[in-house]
């Protein structure tokens, strides 16, 4: 391929590139058959916003981002997609008898000629990189055929896009859209009305798939050929104000969305795999937050003895799980039990999940030094009364956290265990004193989440001796036990379940138990303990909602272990 002298010679004249480095840059274009503009990227001379901005002042011209722009339909249709892949370039707005391109090459006057000769309007040229304009072209052309039938199979694509949380309706009530981003919208709008808590966009080789996690679990959607995943990858960027030029580091986003007249937010996350970028997107739909502790399935005793703990003037309530197993959501209801106009609240969050009224949250931002440490220390130093730490993960939030539920504050956080004993070996291993574990800890909270039977399609089965032997029963209760699963139906999506229900194993840290840290007996001994006084596991609990027929055999087997 080769290469024009006349953007080197420019760059060359304005000081931004030496000779030799002009004469590298266009040796490895040729060699690799690519342009100019995309070689001095490539070697790193440059990045793509400051070359831009160099063509911007070499050809006098305003400069756009293709991909950044809603070009609507009829504006597309000037140009063909065979036009478009031939010159390389993407048409922007028509204004009367004047049609905006975006180009590469703006100076390139047989291109302009022919394209005006195409479209019969004056052409406006405007620079742009030359990424942007291949991922364009992708998202507007190469991908729609197949988009539009996807579009209609998910149905309505009623999304407004919301910007610090003010309407941005611009462009966005277009009567036809691109189908990239119809599809876009058409799966968001999909995803929250189907209750989805997270959106997975994963590349392989030759195609890409959608998946939707429901109720925990994850279901795929869609797979569709490769040809389409940049164009989605780059508008799910431009929703989230991500850099769709880097594709080589992981990247954080977060977008506001309107779906049927309720606002959701969704963090976005970008991770570049061997075949392209795996994108998920996290909804978070304020309106499926419960905060009702009675509807969690505590049994009586455990939400009893969780109550009284959070309801403390002072010490430690830990809550732990693996990742979504629901434990933020615990947190959130008990602070909104507990939040009141005389109290200060002070949480520090990774992310803040949702915002609560009268409860000061603090967005942790580890790259910059602001720790969930020190935020814990600037805490003290605001009044707090209570006090909630996304996670104690190390020594010194540990440390901080336990002495300040010593020294007259609730403390609320979260540790990784597999169950409630076992916090407190993991708080010992972090190096906090077992002395200052026994006095602090008011109690412990393990927790998972069960799939609920459909209620629609809810039947009776025959559970295997094998399966009944792995749960824990003898013959005699298994017989007295009525074991359900579900069909399949419209209401669930022909999965047999529909929503989640929770699994709590509540450790009241008592007299006798805080002797037993202090002679820091085993995990085994302190679990022992805490069932002789009443404590229920996790399989116990998940075998009395097994009996009244909340869940499935699959389920408890899924989420618990036995306790011998």
């Amino acid at each position: 391929m080769a290469v024009k002298t006349e953007i080197p010679e420019k760059l060359i004249s304005i000081g931004v590139l030496k000779s030799e480095d002009a004469a590298a840059i266009t040796r490895e274009a040729e060699a690799a058959g690519i342009s100019f503009e995309k070689a001095i990227v490539k070697l790193g001379y440059l990045s793509e916003e400051r070359l831009l901005e160099f063509l911007t002042h070499i050809f006098s011209v305003e400069a756009v981002n293709p991909v950044g722009v809603e070009v609507p339909a009829s504006v597309l249709k000037l140009i063909p997609p065979d036009v478009a892949a031939k010159f390389k370039v993407v048409p922007i707005y028509k204004h009367g008898r004047t049609l905006a391109l975006a180009m590469a090459d703006p100076t390139d006057m047989c291109a302009i000629n022919d394209l005006k000769f195409i479209t019969g309007l004056e052409i406006k040229p405007m620079v742009a990189t030359d990424s942007s304009l291949g991922a364009a072209i992708e998202m507007y052309y190469n991908a729609q055929d197949d988009l539009e039938e996807i579009v209609k199979d998910l149905g309505e694509e009623d999304i407004e896009l919301l910007e610090d949380q003010a309407e941005d309706d611009e462009g966005l009530e277009e009567a036809e859209q691109a189908p990239v981003i119809k599809f876009v919208n058409s799966m968001i709008a999909d995803a929250v009305r189907k209750r989805v808590s997270d959106i997975h966009i994963e590349p392989s080789e030759k195609h890409f798939r959608v998946r939707f996690r429901i109720d925990g679990t994850l279901h795929e959607l869609i797979r569709q050929s490769a040809k389409m995943r940049n164009a989605i990858v780059s508008r799910i960027k431009i929703m989230a104000e991500l850099d769709i030029a880097e594709k080589r580091l992981p990247q954080d986003g977060r977008m506001k969305v309107r779906v049927d007249n309720k606002t959701v937010d969704i963090r976005v996350s970008t991770l570049p795999t061997v075949f392209g970028e795996k994108v998920v997107m996290r909804i978070l739909d304020r309106g499926n937050l419960s905060l009702d502790l009675d509807r969690f399935g505590f049994e009586p005793t455990a939400l009893q003895n969780f109550i009284r703990s959070v309801e403390s003037p002072y010490g430690m309530v830990l809550v732990t799980g693996p990742t979504g197993s629901g434990k933020t959501t615990t947190l959130y209801s008990a602070l909104s039990l507990i939040n009141r106009v005389d109290v200060n609240v002070m949480t520090a969050e990774d992310p803040v999940e949702y915002s609560l009224e009268g409860i000061n949250q603090v967005q942790v931002h580890e790259d910059i030094g602001l720790t969930f440490g020190r935020s814990l220390r600037a805490f003290l130093r605001q009044d707090p009364n209570i006090i909630m730490v996304g996670e104690i993960r190390d020594s010194e939030t540990g440390s901080i956290a336990v002495k300040a539920a010593l020294t007259g504050h609730l403390v609320l956080s979260t540790v990784h265990t597999n169950d409630a004993p076992s916090t407190i070996d993991r708080l010992v291993d972090m190096g906090v004193e077992p002395f200052l574990v026994a006095a602090s800890l008011n109690l412990v909270l393990a927790q998972r989440l069960v799939r609920k039977v459909c209620s629609k399609c809810k039947t009776q089965i025959d559970v295997h001796p094998e399966a009944v032997r792995e749960l824990g029963l003898s013959p005699g209760e298994a017989k007295s036990m009525k074991f359900y699963k579900g069909r399949g139906c419209s209401n669930c999506n022909n999965t047999g379940y529909s929503g989640r229900q929770g699994l709590f194993e509540v450790m009241p840290v008592t007299p006798r138990i805080r002797t037993m840290i202090l002679d820091r007996s085993s995990t085994d001994r302190v679990k022992k303990q805490a069932m002789s006084e009443g404590m229920l596991t996790l399989r116990q609990d998940a075998l009395l909602k097994l009996k009244a027929g909340i869940t499935t055999v699959e389920e408890v087997l899924r989420e618990t272990a036995r306790d011998d």
